[in-house]
């Protein structure tokens, strides 16, 4: 090879790489993102509270206990 080919392979190269990283600068993404567990954590329900067993409509407690619900996650910005 001659020294105008080896520096034309260089220059080509530097341009794929250049280009490719451009791509994923743009992209904004990165190539192995972490993985996020998404969970749903499920409270036990009082049978004698929440279930109609006689009547046709459903017996709902006159209160809420709040302390048992989880907190509500708040958004990242």
């Amino acid at each position: 090879m001659r020294l105008g080919e080896i520096i034309a392979n260089m220059f080509a190269a530097m341009l794929l790489i250049c280009g490719l990283a451009l791509i994923f600068l743009v992209a904004g993404r990165p190539l192995f993102p972490r993985r996020q567990a998404r969970m749903v954590v499920l409270l036990p329900s009082d049978p004698d509270k929440t279930a109609s067993i006689r009547d046709t409509r459903q017996q709902l407690p006159g209160y809420f206990d709040l302390a048992l619900a989880p907190r509500r996650p708040t958004a990242l910005r």
